[in-house]
């Protein structure tokens, strides 16, 4: 279904042919051991013990592949499938170059293990400039960033790493695979949080991989069958349930964005508005050009810790939690978790309320917060 429309992909992606008296979607298989053919073992049939092979973890896979453009394996979280990429693909005295303004767990992990397992790890930011990369194992990068929102070319960068032999891999958790397809521009690899945007209901703890590379997936299966990094059966179930209305899902989200980041531009109380579709935006050119649709994340400042709480509190429609891409709107002051942003930093992460309400709502609780203290 290559040739369809994203709506149509998300609704079929992943299903099985269609079967007299059975469901579209087959319900969750629970099984840790199946029976085995007492002769040929488990070679007689793909389902033999529940941490490699589990029939409805497939279907996901299937699923999420085709949306991504490659072949996909799934893991317990996010966090889950980078670690693993990144335990499977270096090895002491290799080089990794990781975001500065990515997602904040994967530097403490460079620094807690990667380093002292003898990797070398450089940091270079989203947008660049990026050092020379002679040497260099894998680059990883998260476009748009989480939480600043700046956007990399990602052909010009694949270009970059492919003529100095290393590997590109992308984080593609803000936008989806409806956003952009990392594969298509010349990435590696693709890792990402389906807890997010892709299962979108918060309801769920999921990450994956995907790679048009058969010799990587087979490391990487390898490595997620020998540590256990599983998600269990209900969890992708839940998952590929929920991608049926990622295309309906995405499109509220980037209107309720465009329409939220249209009303913050106009005061001046907010400062540091980042969303990456407004032209206005540094990172408009390349994210235009790139990516297939804008994600419903915005950024800004609110000036202090205090307001942002004031403002949270006066909101009927925005309510303070963490992670990103649910049905309902929320509000995330990331240095509350230790992340190297300011105090009133916030990302916005607009569900799918009605436009109108929502842009009232948060401008009604703007109001009522108040200047910063």
């Amino acid at each position: 279904m290559s040739d369809m429309g994203d709506g149509t992909r998300c609704v079929h992606a992943g299903l099985p042919e269609p079967e007299p008296g059975q469901p579209f979607l087959p319900g969750p298989v629970f099984a840790a051991p199946y029976h085995l053919d007492p002769f040929q073992g488990p070679s007689a049939a793909p389902n033999g013990y529940g941490r490699p092979d589990n029939p409805t973890r497939r279907l996901l896979e299937a699923a999420i592949g085709e949306l991504e453009g490659g072949d996909c394996r799934v893991f317990a979280s996010g966090q889950a499938a980078i670690t693993g990429l990144l335990l499977t693909v270096l090895r002491p005295g290799d080089t990794v170059v990781l975001p500065t303004d990515g997602y904040f767990p994967v530097r403490a992990f460079a620094t807690d293990v990667l380093a002292e397992l003898g990797v070398r790890v450089r940091y270079a930011p989203t947008v660049g400039p990026y050092p020379a990369l002679d040497g260099v194992r894998l680059v990883l990068v998260e476009t748009p960033a989480n939480p600043g929102l700046d956007v990399v070319d990602v052909a010009a960068l694949a270009h970059q790493a492919h003529a100095a032999g290393a590997l590109l891999a992308v984080d593609n958790t803000t936008a989806t695979p409806l956003g952009q397809r990392p594969l298509d521009l010349g990435a590696d690899l693709v890792v990402a949080s389906g807890t997010k945007a892709l299962t979108g209901h918060s309801d769920l703890l999921l990450g994956y991989l995907a790679s048009r590379s058969a010799k990587l997936l087979d490391a990487l299966t390898g490595w997620r069958n020998l540590t256990g990094a599983i998600p269990g059966p209900f969890d992708a179930w839940l998952a590929h349930r929920s991608l049926a209305t990622l295309d309906l899902r995405l499109a509220r989200q980037t209107a309720n964005a465009a329409a939220v980041a249209a009303l913050l531009a106009g005061r001046t109380d907010v400062t540091g508005l980042r969303w990456p579709g407004r032209p206005e935006d540094p990172a408009y050119p390349v994210a235009s050009a790139q990516m297939r649709r804008m994600p419903g994340v915005l950024s800004f400042d609110l000036g202090d810790a205090d307001r942002v709480g004031r403002f949270v509190d006066a909101a009927r429609l925005v309510v303070a939690a963490t992670s990103f891409g649910g049905l309902h709107t929320t509000a995330d002051r990331r240095a509350q978790w230790g992340d190297d942003t300011a105090p009133g930093f916030v990302r916005l992460s607009c569900g799918v309320e009605d436009t109108a309400d929502l842009a009232a709502d948060i401008a009604a609780a703007l109001d009522a917060s108040g200047p910063a203290d």
